[in-house]
């Protein structure tokens, strides 16, 4: 529960959601030790019934119900068939679910959920699940994970907005779509725009431009602005850029979840925070803003042309 919150049997927290290897536990366990530090009373609760290899401490786990191996085994079932099976099976046996919560009353929660894209595009039983825990007064917010490699190549990030808009509107949640890894961005390549190009999501027509001049992309264009017009006539999606290891970007995605729930801190935690950003200005890391990522990505590219030219 938050402090200064007006009910004592409300409770805030965060499902995590996103394509495999985005990120989600790494950050459910960096954002509980952030959040730790500024007083609050953090659980993370793995709702992943394939993640056998939890990086940290776990309050609640899914494998206690089911598990994805002893599904697929006992039914003959793919990991993704298997994957479907267990959230199904985890929304029929939601008295279970809020028996074992109803031990972290008090916690903020961090739901570690499972990478499987279909669970958040249009399979039901997830979603029935989070509406369960609304009813049950948990005020939550979907943060959505996606790898930011995906700004390297301008037909996947065109995917990964659509992606990210049928998640938005399936979902229902307040959400907060996030991309992750930004400390690894100056390796997956030059971006064709610059970085806010990319987290605010502005003009997709130069994209789709940049799309045409490869020959592959020639023949989808109208396909492509097509996609583009959809994304743009909702005007949803947009990202916070994260690095685990940088204590002003944890900051910068907690407070946007924060105001997306709704939760409300008290002076003991503002204090906290601003003793903990205060220790962090010698930090090898500075990414308050997207211009400080956008900063460090282009000296990056500036010194590997350099040293390329003092090869030549």
């Amino acid at each position: 529960m938050a402090e200064g919150s007006g009910s004592s049997a409300v409770a805030f927290g965060q499902v995590v959601i996103g394509p495999p290897g985005s990120g989600k536990s790494t950050y459910c366990h960096a954002m509980r030790a952030f959040l730790a530090r500024l007083g609050r009373s953090v659980a993370v609760v793995n709702l992943d019934p394939a993640n056998e290899a939890l990086p940290g401490p776990c309050a609640l786990d899914i494998g206690e119900l089911v598990t994805l191996p002893d599904v697929m085994a006992s039914l003959g079932l793919g990991p993704n068939g298997g994957l479907l099976y267990c959230m199904e099976y985890l929304e029929a046996n939601a008295d279970w679910l809020r028996e074992r919560l109803r031990g972290l009353r008090g916690r903020y929660l961090l739901f570690d959920c499972p990478g499987q894209v279909e669970l958040y595009t249009h399979h039901q039983a997830l979603r029935n699940v989070f509406a369960q825990l609304a009813k049950w007064d948990f005020r939550l917010a979907a943060v959505h994970l996606v790898d930011s490699h995906y700004c390297t190549d301008p037909g996947k990030f065109i995917s990964v907005l659509c992606t990210s808009l049928c998640t938005m509107l399936h979902v229902e949640l307040p959400h907060v779509n996030v991309l992750s890894k930004m400390d690894l961005i100056e390796h997956y390549g030059k971006l064709a725009f610059n970085l806010d190009y990319y987290t605010e999501v502005l003009d997709l027509s130069y994209l789709v431009d940049h799309l045409a001049s490869d020959p592959f992309f020639r023949n989808f264009r109208r396909l492509n602005e097509k996609l583009v017009e959809v994304i743009e006539d909702y005007s949803l999606v947009s990202f916070v850029p994260l690095n685990v290891q940088d204590k002003q970007s944890m900051r910068q995605v907690m407070q946007a979840v924060d105001k997306a729930n709704g939760y409300s801190f008290g002076d003991r935690e503002q204090r906290s925070l601003e003793a903990l950003m205060s220790a962090a200005v010698g930090a090898d890391f500075h990414f308050s803003s997207t211009l400080a990522v956008q900063e460090k990505y282009v000296q990056s590219q500036d010194k590997a042309v350099e040293e390329e030219v003092m090869d030549l």
